[in-house]
């Protein structure tokens, strides 16, 4: 892997800093510099995202009425508790079965969102064998913590009963915290093959960063995400005194260094902002309100069906499926919450890399490159929903903003 060379800084003659520099001039410059035809792929690929996550519900809340209406759910319990005759080995059993059973009938979603549609909107690189190489990783990996994550959550239900809401709430915020420090070591490599980048004008750039904001890292990773996607990506990961700062591949041969040094500046602000504590906090807050809601609507369900579909009670791991579906619903509806709490997390960290890198157009730039996969221009009540990211327009105009109030060096000491 060798650094970019090709690449440069998408900027439009009239974003450039001149006295009297105008901030929505130069925005509005920026924008009209995605052609409509893309503009109008990206906004649809960007909007059926929002009815990909209404049918991703939907189809959970079918497959837990299948599971539970048919006594597959109830049976499977049956059988783990003949053939596991201690507390715990059914709980685990009965977890790892669901989920391979959930795995497969979700698997054609899976590859139409997964591999069909990324490629209908030129966002994939991947082969189908690919594809199912990631997915049947991806699975084992669910498997094991998903398979323990569930078995916990029954062991809290058996030893504490109907106070089993906060105990829940406290081991799924511990849970995420632990999943966020395991992830990029022990996870993140069995997708892609990560390597330390080579010495170079981009390494050095961005350990300069890295020193500039306490960021301990020694040593910088690319890994071979153009394998899977064209989209670009990096991020500075870790906690407790720790730190990995990565980047993908895309980023590295399609951008220019300005723009790597603002995207890398955004990620460090992440850190340095110590969003790795508390969004997994704000978390964790979303997912107690969604246990309350199961705890609260998991009984007056079983009262009217669970005889039917021989569900005992909450302990009960045959009512897995319904507690998935309440809960599944229930993080949907409050989606807007979450999308809120991640963007305001992300507008501090676009905040920060403007201060630390001091690339405005790398940083306008960048964003006009995330156009392809992400709609420019929402309304803002669109925006304020339904994006978990700051959008395009929003990002270009900070950047405007940050220039005009940060004139160049030069150019500042010319005025009078």
């Amino acid at each position: 892997m060798i650094e970019t060379e090709g690449p440069q800084v998408i900027l439009p003659p009239a974003a450039e800093w001149t006295p009297g520099f105008d901030v929505a001039r130069a925005t509005d410059a920026y924008i009209a510099t995605v052609p409509a035809s893309e503009r109008a792929q990206s906004d649809a690929y960007f909007e059926g995202g929002y009815w990909l996550s209404l049918w991703g519900t939907l189809i959970t809340v079918a497959i837990a009425w299948l599971l539970l209406s048919s006594r597959f759910s109830a049976r499977l319990r049956d059988f783990t508790e003949r053939h596991f005759r201690r507390v715990n080995p059914p709980v685990l059993a009965y977890m790892l079965v669901y989920l391979a059973v959930v795995g497969l009938l979700t698997l054609p979603w899976e590859i139409y969102t997964g591999f069909f549609r990324e490629h209908a909107y030129g966002m994939s690189n991947q082969t189908l064998g690919g594809f199912f190489r990631d997915w049947i990783v991806g699975f084992a990996v669910n498997a094991a913590l998903g398979g323990l994550a569930l078995t916990g959550l029954y062991a809290i239900l058996r030893r504490v009963g109907r106070r089993w809401v906060g105990w829940a709430t406290l081991a799924s915020g511990g849970f995420l915290f632990l999943l966020m420090l395991i992830f990029p070591v022990f996870i993140a490599p069995l997708f892609n093959d990560y390597q330390p980048l080579p010495a170079g004008e981009v390494r050095e750039s961005i350990l300069q960063l890295a020193r500039d904001n306490d960021v301990p890292a020694e040593d910088v990773y690319w890994f071979d995400a153009s394998r899977q996607t064209k989209r670009i990506s990096a991020n500075v990961s870790g906690a407790l005194g720790t730190a990995r700062i990565a980047l993908n591949d895309n980023l590295l041969e399609g951008t220019s260094l300005p723009e790597i040094r603002a995207v890398m500046a955004h990620e460090m602000g992440h850190y340095a902002l110590h969003h790795t504590y508390w969004l997994p906090l704000g978390f964790t807050l979303v997912f107690g309100f969604g246990f309350w809601v199961v705890d609260n609507g998991f009984d007056r369900i079983v009262r009217r069906h669970g005889r039917h579909w021989g569900v005992r009670g909450l302990a009960d791991p045959a009512g897995l499926p319904l507690i998935v579906a309440v809960f599944g619903v229930t993080l949907f509806l409050l989606a807007p919450v979450l999308n809120n709490m991640i963007r305001f997390a992300e507008n501090q960290a676009d905040a920060y890399g403007l201060d630390a890198a001091r690339e405005p157009h790398g940083f306008a730039s960048a964003a006009m490159r995330l156009s392809s996969y992400r709609k420019l221009e929402p309304s803002a009540l669109e925006e304020a929903v339904l994006f978990d990211h700051p959008s395009g327009r929003t990002r270009v105009e900070r950047s405007m903003r940050w220039l005009a109030e940060h004139p160049p060096v030069s150019a500042a000491t010319a005025q009078p």
